[in-house]
Formats: structure tokens, sequence, C-alpha cells
């Protein structure tokens, strides 16, 4: 693999000239490039992302950086052999090894994004009003070089993954870790020879949980298993809990409750714990049964999307069962219906402004205190004249739409920020 990309044959001074003016514009456009890049990825390459928010911000940030070397590349008319790989886009590469998703979806990601460059550079030169040769060259010039870009960035990105999924298949494809996804694949068959080979009985009720870190300095999965027998102690749990590596900063683990019911809630289990400032947990409910342990996991999950949602307002022990969490998790697997679901029950309380925000925190906890003006002004420390004043200002114009809908949009809103309001 070449340490950096091929130069293309080189190119007379009018070219060259002409395709950096294409990179200078296309440079003032690159927020919006990226955004429609990512959209794009995540919309056509289903492996490529699951639901996982985490892996979302991630893809931008790899096509974000990626897109910003070509641009400077062409807009400097720097050699392209002087470039080096993105940071992110490494990072992204090894994170993907990490979760076992096939490769073939990031090469996939890399030749996408260079159709849609190609693409803006026809529309680009069609307006500039070049001569038909002239228009050739730069095309040619400009393709050129973004070829050479992807082809090696490609190979390097690859490499990268093959050698962090070596590494992870070390480390973490163990015995356990392969019994377990084969449970969550299919919870019907070989329960028997889960038992015997990792001791963990199903015939119980189970805490799935998710833990993970939003630190940037590497965590190892021995640091948040020891958080894992912390839950379990905190649980009092009959039996040790057990957990596979998903990647380097996040673990799954499941804790065993017994043959009963537990009566904990999880404000002690947040009391009982604690958590260093930079590791967070998701946990499900307890449930019962191979199928128990199954739905426990999903629903962890599900928290966990929740609290890693850009301006969650989540704690660091988020809970499936916490208030809000499941609809919320549920509305989040489809952004672009559920924004419009809010902004046509909610109106200009949707717009993404201040003043907007006051009147939505007021009528949340207007419709939270049993539609009391008295203990809504108690709780927000406001004149009871104020709270009456700001409510009627929210519901005019929305009396026409039942209120459970309201506060459905109002605490989607709460949790999902910006996600789903008007800019």
């Amino acid at each position: 693999m070449p340490s950096s990309p091929r130069q293309p044959p080189p190119a007379p001074p009018e070219v060259v000239a002409v395709v950096a003016q294409l990179g200078e514009k296309l440079q003032a456009r690159e927020d919006e490039i990226v955004d429609a890049m990512s959209a794009t990825m995540a919309r056509e390459i289903a492996d490529l992302l699951s639901t996982d928010p985490v892996l979302r911000e991630m893809l931008w940030e790899s096509v974000d950086s990626n897109v910003s070397t070509i641009l400077y590349g062409l807009a400097s008319s720097v050699p392209m052999s002087h470039l080096q790989p993105p940071t992110a886009a490494v990072e992204y590469a090894r994170r993907l090894a990490q979760r076992g998703i096939p490769p073939n979806a990031l090469v996939r990601a890399y030749h996408m994004g260079e159709h849609e460059v190609h693409l803006l550079f026809y529309s680009l030169v069609e307006e500039m009003n070049l001569s038909q040769s002239l228009s050739i060259a730069v095309l040619r010039h400009a393709s050129s070089l973004v070829y050479e870009y992807i082809d090696w960035i490609t190979q390097y990105v690859f490499d990268v993954y093959e050698r962090e999924r070596n590494v992870w298949l070390g480390t973490a494809g163990n015995i356990n870790s392969a019994l377990i996804h084969g449970l969550l694949r299919d919870p019907r068959s070989g329960t028997a020879t889960f038992e015997a080979q990792t001791g963990y009985r199903l015939d119980q009720f189970h805490l799935g949980a998710v833990l993970w870190t939003d630190s940037d300095n590497p965590v190892t999965p021995a640091a948040l298993a020891a958080v894992t027998t912390d839950l379990a102690r905190a649980v009092a749990a009959p039996a040790p809990p057990i957990s596979t590596a998903v990647d380097q900063e996040t673990l799954w683990a499941w804790v065993p409750l017994g043959p009963r019911p537990p009566h904990h809630d999880l404000e002690s289990v947040r009391t009982a714990l604690a958590l260093p400032a930079d590791l967070r947990i998701g946990l499900g409910l307890p449930s019962a049964g191979a199928h128990g342990f199954v739905r426990t996991h999903e629903q962890a999950l599900a928290a966990f999307d929740v609290a890693t949602m850009q301006h969650s307002p989540t704690s660091n022990v988020t809970g499936f069962g916490d208030r809000g969490i499941a609809l919320t998790s549920l509305l989040a697997t489809n952004l672009d219906s559920t924004r419009a679901w809010v902004g046509e029950v909610l109106g200009s309380l949707a717009d993404d402004t201040d003043s907007a925000a006051v009147l939505r925190t007021t009528l949340r906890t207007f419709f939270a205190t049993g539609e009391s003006h008295l203990r809504t002004a108690e709780r927000l420390n406001l004149h009871r004249n104020t709270v009456k004043y700001r409510v009627d200002k929210a519901l005019a114009g929305r009396r026409n739409h039942d209120r459970l809908d309201i506060a459905l949009a109002l605490q989607v809103c709460e949790f999902l920020g910006p996600a789903v309001l008007r800019s």
C-alpha cells in the first residue's frame, strides 16, 4: 500500500488554476456537502450505521475530514502526495472493525463520496462557461486528483480495518462473546449449550446493561467489566454477571436477578453506583428467560440511543423505564417523520429559539404537575400569573390538538432537542 496518494500527470497552468477555483467554490459549501453525503450514506448503506448515534457521529466526522482534505488539496494546488490520512477516517475504520461491520460498507461509502464530488464538478464547470476543451481538461484533471486520493485512502483505511479486526478477534472473539451473539440472534435455540459453556442460567430474571465512556481517553474492557461487577453488587445479584466487549469504549452486560422479579428501583441503583465522571450506563427492565435476556438488552440499547443523542438531558445512569425514554427511543428511529409530527402538533413551539424553549419548559412542567398553575410556579420559581400567561400563550392556536399529543411532543423535544426542532 502506498504511503501517500499518487500524483496524476501534470496539467497546464490554466487548468490547475480553474481546478483551484473549483476547490474554493466547494470549500464555501463544505458543511452543506458533508451533511448531504453523510445523509446519503446513512440512508443507502444500512449495515454501516444500524441505529447507533455514536457511529452516526463518527461517520459524519470521517466524511468531514475526508472532504476537507480533498478540497484543501484542490483549492491550494497541493500535490496529492503531500496529503495525510485524516485521523477521524482512521478512527472510524477502527470502530467499524471493532463492531464487526462488513468492510464492504466502508469501501462503498468512499465510492459514493467520490461519485458525489464528481457530480459537483460537472455542475460547477457548467456554470463557469468555459470553452469545451478547457472544460474537458479541467474535469479530467480534477477527477484524476480525486480518484488518486480515494484509491489511496480506501486502501489505507481497509488495511487499518483488517489489522484492527484481527487484533479485536484475538482479544474479544472468545467463546462467551460468540455464544452471547448467537443467543441474541435466536433465543429459541442453543440455550443448553449457552448455559453449559458460560455458566450463566437463562431460567431467571436478567437486567441488561450497556456501559460506555464519554471520555477521549481509552478505557479497557476490563475497566468496564469492573463497573458491571459494581452494578451486580448494587442490585444484590445472586451470581456474577456476563458481558461482552463491543468495542474499545462499549460493553454489553447482563446481571442475573434470580427466579423472582426484583423490587429495587433505579434511584437506589444510581445512589449505590459511584460511577467515574466519564462512564455511563444504559439499563433495560428486568425480564425473564431466554427471550427476556434478549428483550432487556434491546431496552438497554434503546436507553443508550437516547442517552447518546446530542443535547440529551439524561444522567449517567439512564433506564428504559425512566420517563420518556421508551417513547423517545422509538421516535428517534425516524427523525424526519418525528420532526414533521412535532412541528404539526406544536407549531411555533417547535422553533429552535430561546423564547419557544421557555414556553415549552413551562407547558411541560404544567402538564407534569397535573395542570396546576400553583405547583408549576413553585417548581419553576415563578409567579402564578407568569405561569398562567405562558401556558395560555403556549396553548394558543393548539386547542384542536389532544393534550396527550402536545405533552408527548414536548417530551420528545426535551430529549431530542435540535434534532426535532425547526431551525
